[in-house]
């Protein structure tokens, strides 16, 4: 890094970048340039092709001369820009995660960009200070500067090493959890939905024999060809899996150190969370993990908002036995993970029923009214909603409960989306009592845990009234007293 201030302290990005902005900034305006390079043509003009090549380069070392950053007495400051001037700054005891991106080009010259989630947002979306382009050195070192260096502390002395220890490393037989995701299906859909415009914009369609067709029958090739697409959807989920999780290693450093994790096989992530910001962890359970005998483990970061949960996750889909090992590790005890969880009663359970057989009914009504009109095979459709909508509600009523735990708030909720999570008390910051008109003609609530991390509350649904009074008093005694005459 070289210096570009050398009073103020300001610094410069690695001299490397000049390779890595202009070949960034020539593939964002490679349509601009077709474009420009068919009119020089056009009109025999022998500049244009230069000023769309030396458009990009021109732009890539203006980035990078108007780049710089410093951290001074407890605040890191980024500042950019020629025309528009801008300075980014935060307190160092704000900083809550540090990732450390690499694109495969950054990793050929020995590169990564460096992001700061402080937890502070804007409209705009530029709460995070990113520094593209450190020597891996340097950004190591930085990272642990902004994580480990506040306005009242001195670094850490250089021959005072912290031990490592190693918490979870990818198993490739956890591939198999890849088709059950949201995930997954997303990317196999998208590169299906790719393919399928590529066929119909260059005209490419298999020949096709009708007789053939007639003999084999068409049901036979409705099987096979969702069969194909089935076993298309699992390689390409697969595939979207290691791409993201390939070298997935999860580490915890010192005694009340930070959690340091890094995934990825061709742009490689690297992220740091501070043990002190850590304030409990979600387990996800889709119904396909589930199903399939595996979940997901984030962290809950005190100080995250919704924009930067990614750097939250400390498992991916994995066996659920080795997510609630890690679990339990994060928090320190085992008891969050493995305590029963308490049931909320008939009402509750009631209502879970309620909320899933009415539209189902409705859906049933409609599709007997059309079975009656246009054909009797509809009544299939009238049994389907039926009983696909009586099993959601039963596996609602099963996912529904809570526990108060070794200190912790443990809630749970879902089906499709099962989420169970586990709230360290001391990082509640109030309580909150809902219920809507229907809640209260059955005596339930909500009780709202609302915190600064995650999706900044931990909501126990439907619990009986007093029940919900009860524990909250016991999760965090004194804090209601005020409240309650």
């Amino acid at each position: 890094m070289d210096s570009s201030d050398d009073t103020s302290g300001w610094q410069r990005l690695d001299r490397r970048m000049l390779l890595v902005h202009p070949v960034r900034d020539f593939i964002r305006f490679l349509p601009v340039l077709i474009g420009i390079l068919v009119f020089g043509q056009s009109s025999d003009g022998e500049w244009w092709g230069l000023i769309g090549v030396g458009v990009p380069i021109a732009l890539g070392i203006a980035r990078y001369l108007t780049t710089s950053y410093r951290i001074t007495t407890g605040r890191i400051e980024v500042r950019h820009g020629f025309v528009n001037r801008r300075v980014l700054s935060a307190p160092l005891d704000r900083v809550r995660t540090v990732d450390l991106t690499a694109s495969l080009i950054h990793r050929v010259l020995g590169l990564v960009t460096l992001r700061v989630g402080t937890g502070q947002s804007d409209a705009k979306g530029e709460e995070r200070l990113a520094l593209d382009g450190l020597a891996v050195p340097a950004a190591a070192a930085l990272r642990e500067r902004l994580l480990h260096l506040t306005p009242a502390a001195e670094p850490r002395a250089a021959d005072a090493p912290r031990p490592t220890r190693e918490v979870l490393t990818l198993d490739l037989a956890w591939v198999r959890f890849a088709p059950f995701t949201s995930t997954g299906i997303a990317i196999a859909g998208a590169a299906l939905g790719v393919l399928a415009q590529s066929l119909h914009t260059f005209d490419i369609a298999p020949s096709v024999d009708l007789d053939r067709i007639a003999r084999l029958g068409f049901a036979l090739l409705a099987i096979v060809g969702i069969l194909g697409v089935l076993v298309t959807i699992c390689v390409l989920a697969v595939v979207g899996y290691l791409l993201t999780n390939f070298g997935f290693r999860l580490t915890h450093t010192g005694a009340e150190g930070s959690w340091h994790l890094q995934r990825g096989l061709f742009t490689t992530r690297e992220t740091t969370l501070d043990d002190a910001r850590v304030s409990g962890v979600s387990i996800g359970e889709p119904v396909g993990l589930r199903l399939a005998g595996g979940a997901r483990l984030s962290a809950i970061v005190t100080g995250l908002d919704k924009k930067q949960q990614g750097s939250s996750v400390l498992v991916p889909p994995a066996p659920r036995a080795e997510v609630d090992r890690v679990a339990a590790e994060v928090l320190g005890v085992p008891g969050p993970i493995t305590t029963p969880l308490i049931t909320h009663g008939t009402r509750a359970q009631r209502r879970r029923w309620t909320r899933a057989m009415v539209p189902g009914g409705l859906v049933a009504v409609a599709a007997l009214v059309v079975a009656y009109v246009v054909s009797w095979w509809f009544l299939a459709l009238a049994v389907a909603a039926l009983v696909v909508c009586a099993g959601l509600a039963h596996d609602r009523w099963l996912g529904l409960g809570h526990a108060f735990a070794d200190g912790h708030l443990v809630a749970r909720s879902g089906s499709l989306d099962r989420r169970r999570e586990v709230l360290h008390t001391p990082s509640v910051i109030g309580w909150n009592l809902r219920a809507t008109w229907f809640q209260r003609r059955g005596g339930l609530t909500d009780l709202v845990a609302t915190t600064a991390g995650g999706r900044q509350y931990v909501e126990v649904i439907d619990l009986d009234e007093s029940r919900a009074t009860e524990l909250a008093l016991a999760a965090t005694p004194g804090l209601l007293d005020p409240f309650l005459a």
